[in-house]
């Protein structure tokens, strides 16, 4: 058996790579692998290409590990450059030969000498083990808000989320919201126009619609969970509040309308004024991160977190 050998991913490697992905994590008719949607993940990303390692036994891909980067704003104003882990997978024939840990020690070690701050993910319970063992301390579980709807829904065909005008009739098309954000009350993705064209206007695999309400606008995106259609508020932008929320929640013909604020932020009050609630007791995600630097903040208390459902998924 040849010895393991990681090197950092080339352009040409990316089909190989999309390979290991599908046979490792499958992919559903919602969350298609393609070479576009590496792209837009690893290449266009507005706060800069992913770092990409690549596990190699003799002339086989047997892991991919890629950083993707993300940058925040601490409620002092200062930027922290960050990586996520995204796309991370052993291939089924090399499993339980370390190759996950490998390829994510000598990426910290790469993220560190770029000058990375703070990594953080939302990794899965299989996953997450691994990360705590590696030096990652838990910050705090991801809950809920939903608002049923009550009547029959637009049913979801297995995994395949339904046209989005199909769900929510009327909605208008994407534009990004020019009016500047406010201030962070916590780590806080930095909403530019930027962002906003390639977070929500340029996603190859996802539509999302807009409900605009005076400068800002509401995004929501179609999603099926457990069989279930969901129309999912993604982003609150622009300062656009109740009104947009309780438009969603009115011409939504999903189950339910879902998404996630933190606690305090204006955007959650938003919500609950809008008809949403906090789900008792559910927690969709854990929240995990591991400082490479000071901070001006504590990124292990929830409370110092100013994030939504657009920054913790990727669809």
């Amino acid at each position: 058996m040849p010895d393991l050998e990681i090197r950092p991913a080339r352009p040409d490697d990316v089909t190989a790579i999309l390979e290991v992905l599908g046979a490792a994590l499958g992919e559903t008719p919602l969350l298609k692998r393609t070479p576009e949607l590496w792209g837009w993940k690893h290449e266009s990303n507005p706060f800069g290409r992913s770092i990409v390692l690549l596990a190699w036994f003799g002339d086989r891909i047997a892991g991919v590990r890629a950083l993707m980067r993300w940058d925040l704003l601490t409620a002092h104003g200062h930027r922290v450059q960050c990586v996520r882990p995204v796309d991370t997978a052993t291939h089924p024939d090399f499993e339980r030969r370390g190759v996950f840990k490998s390829l994510t020690l000598e990426a910290v070690d790469l993220a560190k000498d770029s000058g990375i701050n703070l990594i953080f993910n939302t990794p899965n319970p299989r996953s997450g083990a691994g990360y705590l063992s590696m030096g990652w301390r838990e910050v705090g579980a991801i809950g809920a808000m939903v608002r049923p709807r009550i009547g029959a829904a637009v049913p979801g065909g297995g995994d395949e989320a339904p046209a989005i005008d199909k769900v929510a009739p009327g909605l208008n098309g994407f534009r990004p919201i020019e009016k500047p954000d406010r201030p962070p009350r916590g780590l806080r993705t930095p909403r530019t126009e930027e962002y906003q064209r390639w977070r929500f206007g340029s996603h190859p695999t996802v539509r999302y619609g807009s409900i605009p309400e005076g400068n800002g606008a509401a995004m929501v995106r179609v999603g099926v969970r457990a069989g279930r259609t969901e129309l999912v508020l993604s982003d609150l932008l622009g300062g656009a509040g109740r009104r947009a929320v309780a438009r969603a929640g009115a011409i939504n013909r999903g189950a339910y309308l879902a998404g996630f604020f933190s606690k305090g932020s204006p955007e959650r009050a938003a919500a609950v004024k809008g008809g949403m609630f906090p789900v008792p007791f559910v927690k969709t995600l854990q929240l995990v991160a591991l400082p490479l630097t000071e901070l001006d903040t504590d990124p292990f208390d929830l409370r110092s977190w100013d994030i939504a459902t657009s920054d913790l998924e990727l669809l």
